[in-house]
């Protein structure tokens, strides 16, 4: 159980700390932290946990993570399920002390998101929904293609949380504009069910998107980092030496 219960605590943290950074400080007068301060709060919370308890789950903190992982051959399919039970629960337990911390305030209204991921109407920028698939499929395909490289045995030992961090922030530069940025289902289910409404009713574009990202972009690391002389071995025959 204690890797549940970390995964638990992970996502609940990436929660409190993204969506929370996002909902409270984003705006806040004269000293709101902006859109570079919703970024670098959601890398944070992954490299700070990835420190704290990676060594005890491996820091997964979103079903996309979990299911990639196991694409990519470094997972076992059977730890996926509760791995995904335990990441939404977090995450559900971290939008409810969202809510009840932004509700405190004088004038407060669900009407704000409670930086819940949209599309078209609800896209922050006004983004289709093709955009917002697209967009949610390739930043999940490539973070993940960072995940599995950074975790590499053959990979410099002890910065893969700072990679992993910084990834997910880069991503939340490119992205919140489009979807408010999800590349995880968990954070997404998390805040949404206290939205309800439109949250609800697109919140499966933030499940679809992110879990075929993160099988993609496990299955593109796993052929492309795949030492050569493993590659002959598997009856692959590896480039010409002359394109490496």
């Amino acid at each position: 159980m204690n890797k549940y219960l970390a995964e638990f605590v992970g996502t609940f943290w990436l929660v409190l700390g993204g969506c929370g950074s996002a909902v409270i400080a984003a705006a806040f007068p004269h000293l709101g932290i902006g859109l570079v301060g919703v970024s670098l709060a959601f890398g944070l919370t992954v490299l700070t946990m990835a420190y704290a308890i990676g060594h005890i789950s491996g820091c997964h903190l979103n079903p996309a993570v979990s299911v990639g992982l196991w694409a990519g051959g470094r997972f076992p399919a059977r730890e996926v399920p509760p791995y995904v039970v335990a990441q939404v629960l977090g995450a559900i337990f971290a939008g409810a002390v969202l809510y009840f911390i932004a509700s405190g305030k004088e004038g407060f209204s669900l009407s704000g998101g409670l930086a819940s991921n949209g599309y078209a109407a609800h896209s922050p920028g006004g983004y289709s929904l093709m955009t917002a698939a697209v967009t949610e499929v390739v930043l999940t395909m490539m973070f993940l293609i960072v995940i599995m490289g950074a975790t590499d045995k053959r990979a410099p030992a002890g910065f893969a949380p700072i990679a992993i961090g910084f990834c997910l922030t880069l991503i939340h530069l490119i992205s919140i504009p489009v979807t408010n940025t999800s590349v995880n289902p968990a954070r997404s289910t998390g805040v949404s069910l206290f939205v309800g409404g439109w949250a609800l009713e697109q919140l499966w574009l933030f499940w679809i998107g992110p879990l075929a990202g993160g099988v993609l972009g496990a299955l593109l690391y796993r052929f492309m980092g795949t030492d050569p002389a493993e590659r002959e071995t598997a009856g692959v025959q590896p480039k010409a030496a002359a394109h490496a």
